[in-house]
């Protein structure tokens, strides 16, 4: 198997360059950065195919800017990086009547995802 990844359009055998995938939910069609992982309800497709692509009657096509240069990480990055292993590494925090860790609750939700507001320690 080849390590680069090939247009996902029948008999182009270019290297892959952009993803697209559906929200059929919205009629949109979201065409962006080659993702990290080949995933098995999306498209790879290489530049030609990208740059001509068309969605039904209906649909919105969204483009992301898709970047042509390797990517390098930042300072920020890197910084960003060694807060959250900081973050992760702390004991996790009890309650005063010295009971289980305290769990976040839920404020919200949108589809499948949850607002979740941390609990006080001074409570």
């Amino acid at each position: 198997m080849s390590p680069v990844r090939r247009c996902s359009r029948t008999a182009c055998g270019r290297p892959a360059v952009a993803t697209l995938t559906y929200v059929y939910a919205d009629s949109t069609a979201v065409l962006g950065p080659l993702a990290t992982y080949a995933e098995p309800h999306c498209y790879d497709l290489c530049a030609e195919h990208s740059e001509r692509l068309t969605a039904p009657r209906g649909w919105e096509v969204v483009r992301l800017t898709v970047d042509s240069g390797p990517i390098r990480p930042s300072g920020d990055d890197l910084e960003a990086l060694a807060n959250a292993v900081r973050e992760a590494a702390k004991p996790p925090v009890r309650r005063q009547d010295g009971g289980s860790p305290a769990d976040p609750t839920e404020v919200g939700r949108r589809g499948h995802l949850r607002v979740l507001r941390s609990p006080d320690p001074q409570q």
